[in-house]
């Protein structure tokens, strides 16, 4: 049985690699959950601020206890957002008396008599699936029949609405590969208003995580545009979400350095580009012809970027440093960030009051705040939210991402075991996180003093 004192180091172990996870890649993450004890995986699975893609993994290779806590965890992916229905919601639902005319009149037999064919299936989800999944998961309540195989060669001969795919996904417990073909069309395809819904779905049902959702979605330009997703009404990115396909895009153009070059070729192809993004930006890197119009559609091989991909581009790119403003107060606020107040409330004010006034960015309280573990934890700078898929900064929190993305990235890359010990040190460390990092990169030993 464990002691006080070992109970208390499991929790909060727990909580620094929740927010270690977030900026991990995907084989790191597993590296880094099997290597946790009984205890410390009990209570990372219980963290508020678990990230998407450690549930997909936790689910998908964590053990039954795993799956226990993470069920029972009441703020992990997978939760409805305020005002839309949930899986289980969707799951309660029975079809509408009113529908079964309808389904007969265009089967010319009663559906619910014998199980619908994988053919007659799909071609109710096409009629059915036009505007949301309401209709189609209302088809899905009958009994069917259904073969992947010939549903992802369907979908590849001609896409099923986006409302259908949504439903599919929320439903019909499809293998891997096939919610990986659902999630791939022809370039030339139109896009409607919920094209993006699927894969918020996937990745929010513990389908997919990030980093595969960007190797799997077809055409480039549709994964480029979920990095910067646009706000709107319905089902969107929250915050840790867009935050964590930014890291995921954002690691998928790596090879593109900085070079003004390659990203002004990206974005030239990436409107005719029928292959998913690492498929764009190897070509773009090798200097590769671009895609025949055959392959990629007569109507959008010549195609110019549309307003939403080039801003979805400029964000994306790495900006250039601009000049320093703010003078003395900037110098102030930066020396503050390492003094902490009298209180948590006044220290959370002076940081706010910082970011409003333009003297700080998110990037410079993840480069300048101790301890490192509350500057990878926004609720320590911005203060506690009343729900974790949201913060009223939230420019300041998705800066601060990419910022410790780019640290970790720049001084441990995808070495495991600097990973372990970065994890492993971060509870106990007082100094700054690039304090951190180097300590960890030089080899030496880490101080729990800055």
């Amino acid at each position: 049985m464990s002691t006080a004192v070992e109970d208390r180091g499991s929790r909060r172990l727990a909580w620094c690699v929740a927010h270690v996870l977030r900026h991990a890649p995907d084989h790191i993450a597993l590296d880094l959950l099997g290597r946790l004890d009984r205890p410390t995986r009990k209570y990372l699975c219980r963290d508020e601020w678990l990230p998407a893609s450690a549930v997909t993994l936790l689910l998908r290779h964590g053990g039954e206890e795993d799956r226990h806590f993470i069920a029972r965890n009441p703020r992990v992916v997978g939760r409805p957002l305020p005002g839309l229905p949930g899986p289980a919601r969707y799951a309660r639902r029975r079809t509408p008396p009113e529908l079964l005319p309808v389904l007969r009149a265009e089967l010319g037999r009663d559906p619910e008599r014998s199980p619908l064919s994988s053919g007659e299936l799909i071609g109710l989800l096409r009629r059915h699936g036009i505007r949301r999944p309401r209709a189609a998961l209302d088809v899905l309540r009958l009994p069917y029949v259904l073969a992947p195989a010939e549903l992802a060669a369907e979908h590849a001969r001609q896409p099923l609405p986006a409302g259908a795919v949504e439903a599919l996904l929320l439903v019909a417990e499809l293998p891997e590969g096939c919610v990986r073909a659902l999630l791939a069309t022809p370039a030339a395809a139109r896009e409607g208003r919920s094209w993006h819904r699927p894969a918020v779905r996937a990745v929010r049902m513990g389908l997919l995580t990030h980093e595969e959702l960007v190797a799997c979605v077809a055409p480039a330009r549709r994964t480029l545009i979920l990095g910067h997703l646009p706000p709107g009404p319905g089902l969107r990115w929250n915050l840790p979400e867009q935050a964590g396909m930014r890291t995921a895009v954002t690691r998928a153009l790596t090879p593109l350095g900085d070079d003004p070059r390659l990203w002004s070729e990206l974005l030239r192809r990436a409107p005719g580009f029928a292959g998913p993004l690492p498929d764009l930006v190897a070509a773009v890197v090798a200097g590769s012809p671009p895609v025949p119009p055959s392959a990629a559609g007569p109507a959008d091989a010549r195609a110019e970027p549309g307003e939403t991909l080039v801003r979805a581009v400029r964000h994306l790119a790495p900006a250039a440093e601009g000049p320093v403003t703010g003078g003395v107060e900037r110098e102030l606020a930066l020396a503050s960030l390492a003094v902490p107040m009298e209180t948590v409330q006044e220290d959370i004010r002076w940081v706010r009051d910082c970011l409003d006034r333009s003297l700080l960015t998110g990037a410079d309280v993840v480069r300048h705040k101790l301890p490192a573990c509350w500057a990878l934890d926004e609720d320590h700078w911005l203060g506690d939210v009343d729900h974790p898929d949201r913060h009223d900064r939230p420019q300041a929190v998705l800066a601060a991402r990419a910022e410790a993305d780019r640290l970790f990235a720049l001084a441990i890359g995808e070495d495991p075991e600097a990973w372990w010990r970065v994890a492993r040190t971060l509870p106990d460390f007082a100094g700054t996180l690039p304090h951190l990092l180097l300590r960890v990169t030089d080899g030496d030993s880490v101080s729990t003093r800055p």
